[in-house]
């Protein structure tokens, strides 16, 4: 007993370094960078817009440095004196999406982005990294941050109408969820917190969310539109709506996204949140999920719960498409000769660091798609949009299909940790 209590003693002083202490570095409110990412295919630049204080930190207080290093983005924070690295979180965006399509080869884009930080007591350092395809980091952007700066935009939040949903806790030791209404006329709120407390119970009813139903907090944020629904370009259909939603990204007909992230930072600075859903207002299939960034569904399709359910895999665990026969947008998505980031894919260049722990040892790897395996952890071929080379864990998942029972065992392990990672 002895020798194990001194071995906890030796671990403490490198787990605690690893965490910074909240209080000597930031306030308990937000600093939001915004800024455009624009390039083409090979290439990318940053393009500051506004800092702006706004008035919550729901984030945790313990967790300040990433552990999952999940993303093809990370943000840093360091101490401008001593360099120490103070505050690290890895991100997706729209811009890297559209940078593997066959237009970023021809032409240029810019997309919005906001960055939801720890606001500095000091001076600091910000750095923006972005992995590049041999899966190593590149500093793409740094600046210095002073907090007294008059430039830093401090107005009041929107005053939106708001509803608590669901309340468990103080938002720092909680996971946040805010979910913004886009596409609700003035005469349709009542229809929007209705849906709003619809979609938040199809998410509890799947686990591990609904055994983990008391770390969450979840607020739904009222934004009028002039008209219902939303843009399906390749329809000729235009609204005009709040969050300036659209169908047809990247000219995929069920791909549902909004370019407008400083109107949805916006409106969900009307209360702390972690992570955003924006609902729209229509029957049609659809939605998107962005590690760190956005997820977005349809309100009143027969498939919204499953929808929600998996867009909300994306943007909150990092979780990847595991399906490799429907139509996408994107080219060479993944480099089949490093390992993906996202915990339930691989393409067995470093497999140790995946599932391997959870795979029985009867199983074979990789793991053919035989009835006789339907039911067990493996290394399926085909995922990632692709159908060789990168590997899967079940043969059915909600991140594969809309008819999986749920989440595959590997799955639910990453949502839980990014759970606990949340509230701890």
């Amino acid at each position: 007993m002895r020798r194990i209590g001194f071995m906890i003693l030796l671990l403490m002083p490198f787990y605690l370094s690893g965490q910074s202490h909240f209080d000597n570095y930031f306030l308990r409110k937000s600093f939001r960078f915004d800024f455009s990412i624009g390039g083409s295919a090979e290439e990318e630049n940053i393009f500051p817009q506004q800092m702006k204080e706004e008035p919550f930190w729901a984030g945790s207080v313990k967790n300040l440095i990433d552990t999952f290093h999940y993303g093809t983005y990370r943000v840093r924070i360091l101490d401008a004196k001593n360099k120490k690295l103070i505050f690290s979180r890895g991100f997706n965006n729209l811009f890297q999406e559209w940078q593997s399509t066959p237009e970023a080869r021809v032409q240029k884009r810019v997309f919005y982005q906001c960055l939801i930080l720890p606001f500095p007591k000091q001076l600091v350092r910000l750095e923006v990294d972005r992995r590049q395809w041999q899966g190593d980091f590149k500093t793409i952007y740094k600046t210095e941050i002073d907090p007294d700066y008059y430039f830093i935009v401090k107005e009041p939040p929107l005053p939106y109408e708001t509803v608590a949903i669901e309340v468990h806790g103080i938002p720092e030791e909680k996971v946040d969820l805010v979910i913004l209404a886009e596409g609700y006329r003035v005469e349709e709120m009542n229809k929007f917190f209705n849906d709003a407390r619809r979609v938040t119970g199809y998410l509890f009813e799947a686990e591990p969310f609904k055994s983990g139903k008391e770390k969450f907090n979840v607020n739904a944020v009222f934004i009028p539109s002039v008209n219902s629904g939303t843009d399906i370009p390749g329809e000729g259909v235009y609204k005009n709506t709040a969050l300036n939603s659209s169908f047809y990204t990247f000219d995929i007909d069920r791909y549902l996204t909004s370019r407008d992230m400083k109107a949805i930072h916006d409106a969900a600075a009307t209360v702390p949140y972690d992570h955003i859903y924006v609902l729209v207002n229509t029957e049609r299939y659809g939605g998107g999920g962005i590690f760190n960034f956005l997820n977005i569904c349809t309100s009143d399709n027969h498939l919204t719960p499953e929808v929600f359910i998996h867009e909300f895999g994306h943007g909150f665990a990092g979780l990847g498409d595991e399906y490799y026969s429907s139509s996408v947008a994107y080219e060479d998505f993944y480099n089949l000769q490093t390992e993906p980031w996202e915990p339930n894919l691989t393409t067995l260049v470093d497999f140790d660091s995946k599932w391997s722990a959870m795979i029985n040892d009867s199983i074979p790897v990789p793991t053919t798609r035989e009835r006789k395996y339907i039911n067990s952890v493996g290394v399926y071929e085909g995922g990632g949009y692709q159908a060789k080379g990168i590997y899967s864990p079940y043969m059915n998942c909600r991140m594969k299909s809309n008819d999986a029972d749920g989440f595959c065992p590997v799955c639910t392990d990453a949502i839980i940790r990014m759970i606990d990672f949340h509230c701890n």
